[in-house]
């Protein structure tokens, strides 16, 4: 009975690069679970980035363009934080990926799920916790729903 050979981490690197866009730190996740001792994570990793397979730049536009028409800017910040891409990379994005306003796509995911104002109190409190989920601002909230019942979000 013979073993399947072990892939190459520059081989399995680009297999999930050539699926959709990693950061470094998710790439670097993925491949030190597939790494097997003596394989060096970084040196693949700093080839990939050389070579301009992977970026973060282009990573942080890819997410933000993708989500940024159904999420707020704060979820969206949170993500790319949490992949790993830093403060200045994640503002670049952010101010050049996202074509309209914030309250223009709050309103497109609102009118979606919902399409009519809140009748009540707690109605109003729904909406609102689920535009929150989606990474709205309570601002835009409050101004999309024109603030009925005067309740924070």
């Amino acid at each position: 009975m013979s073993k399947k050979p072990v892939p190459s981490l520059k081989s399995t690197a680009l297999r999930l690069l050539s699926m959709r866009e990693h950061s470094r730190v998710e790439l670097r996740r993925k491949l030190k679970a597939k790494a097997v001792e003596g394989q060096d994570v970084e040196a693949v990793l700093d080839r990939m980035a050389e070579t301009g397979l992977q970026s973060d730049v282009r990573f942080a536009e890819s997410l933000v363009r993708t989500q940024g028409g159904r999420v707020g800017v704060e979820r969206l910040r949170r993500e790319l934080a949490d992949r790993g891409v830093s403060n200045e990379i994640a503002a670049a994005a952010l101010g050049e990926g996202l074509v309209e306003d914030e309250l223009t796509r709050a309103r497109a995911v609102w009118a979606k799920k919902f399409g009519e104002l809140p009748k009540d109190q707690s109605e109003w409190a729904r909406q609102a916790r689920f535009m929150q989920s989606r990474g709205f601002t309570v601002e835009v909230i409050r101004t999309m729903l024109k603030e009925p019942f005067n309740e924070s979000a």
